[in-house]
């Protein structure tokens, strides 16, 4: 694990079941109202991501990229989860005309893939991950952008770091 500075580090995931472990320790830091936004490149594992953040919360279906659909819901006990996939939104505004602003409620976790789609239309996200390609597995940048955001980071380096 490297600190770019106290509100951002970056670490290494070897293969995909780190992955899918990371993000299942951010699911068991997470509450709602949290906005997450996850860039990558097209297979950097941005969906893999989603489905270990899912599972660590109880989901046991399959998780799909909601790529055509833009929005997939996860009601996972008293919790929504909305996992939104922006690649194919050719105007933020279409987002606007299907109830975007809806699924920013306060109290949801929304995990977004191609925020950069809606840009100007989201809220400022919690936190923002990166995913890269690695010689093997992939390299994880993780930013926070708000207090909520710090809280649940710092949290989670606390026990990386354990």
């Amino acid at each position: 694990m490297t600190f770019k500075s106290k509100d951002c580090f970056t670490t290494h995931l070897p293969d995909e079941e780190a992955q899918l472990q990371f993000a299942g320790r951010l699911a068991d830091k997470a509450f709602g109202g949290m906005l997450v936004f996850l860039f990558g490149d097209l297979g950097a594992g941005k969906t893999t991501f989603v489905r270990g953040f899912l599972r660590a919360l109880g989901f046991t279906g399959i998780v799909k990229s909601p790529t055509y659909t833009l929005v997939e819901p996860y009601q996972l006990g008293e919790l929504m989860v909305y996992h939104f996939d922006l690649y194919r939104l050719a105007d933020p505004e279409e987002l606007e005309y299907a109830g975007g602003r809806d699924y920013f409620d306060g109290h949801s976790i929304c995990l977004i893939e191609w925020p950069q789609q809606a840009e100007g239309f989201l809220p400022m996200p919690d936190l923002t991950i990166n995913l890269s390609y690695a010689e093997t597995g992939r390299n994880l940048e993780m930013s926070a952008a708000t207090e909520m955001g710090k809280n649940v980071m710092l949290q989670l380096l606390r026990d990386e770091l354990l």
